[in-house]
């Protein structure tokens, strides 16, 4: 049975590494379809060529960048709008376009809460997610972005409440620290495989290492640690409303 195709979209270059690199480097070892949707920074700045070497290192496709800017940082794309700024149907469409491009069978994003750290322009992308992953089955939504696709399912990367301890031992108490019940958690999936590329692909946006940043905190772990910290991937399943017959699962 063939691997489902996979769609990830994320807030900033790093976050489809830290989040869902292993479940990336899985399925494109397994030879299915992969791509990356970046919300954030411009094609021509230093993170975006940081996110096109991470994306060779999992096998995820060249960057797609919506071109927004960081909520934080202007200068990550000069001239336009933040993301959280930026007219919601906008960004709805931009995101259509690439879901019908791509056209994958699963789609992962943020969880509600923007992932541990709450970041709003992780919140946000996941907002825009849902609506684009709806809007693309509706042919009469966006009509200039492509002919309809309805993907089969969306999966929301999170993390157990079980999961933060151990978390926040490496990465030092944070203001705040989102985490869901472990029960909310509908797959576990063990990366260890993949674990390498996931780690590589986390090391290649170097000025994030460099500024000490949580790939900087990653670089400095020992490997056993990275292994008990990194090598599951959490996620809770979302399927949209108009899906039926046969749905694709994550390979776990």
């Amino acid at each position: 049975m063939p691997v489902p195709s996979l769609l990830a979209v994320f807030a900033h270059p790093d976050d489809e590494s830290l989040s869902a690199g292993g479940v990336l480097a899985r399925h494109a070892a397994a030879g299915a379809r992969t791509a990356v949707v970046t919300a954030t920074w411009a094609q021509d700045t230093h993170r975006a060529a940081e996110l096109a070497e991470a994306l060779r290192i999992l096998g995820a496709g060249k960057p797609r960048l919506l071109g927004y800017a960081d909520a934080r940082v202007p200068e990550s794309a000069p001239g336009c709008a933040r993301l959280c700024d930026a007219p919601l149907d906008e960004a709805v469409g931009r995101l259509v376009a690439h879901l019908r491009d791509v056209r994958p069978d699963i789609v992962v994003t943020h969880d509600g809460y923007g992932g541990l750290p709450g970041h709003p322009d992780h919140v946000h992308t996941h907002r825009i997610t849902l609506l684009a992953v709806h809007a693309a089955g509706l042919e009469q939504l966006h009509p200039d972005a492509g002919p309809s696709w309805q993907p089969r399912a969306l999966y929301l990367a999170t993390h157990p409440h079980s999961a933060v301890p151990a978390l926040r031992e490496v990465i030092g108490a944070r203001k705040s620290v989102y985490s869901v019940p472990d029960e909310n958690v509908t797959a576990r999936v063990d990366v260890a495989p993949w674990l390498e590329q996931k780690i590589a692909a986390v090391l290649a946006h170097r000025s994030e290492v460099e500024r000490g940043a949580l790939p900087g905190v990653i670089a400095g772990l020992p490997p056993q640690a990275r292994r008990t910290l990194f090598a599951t991937e959490w996620y809770i399943r979302h399927t949209p409303v108009s899906v039926t017959g046969n749905q694709s699962e994550l390979t776990a």
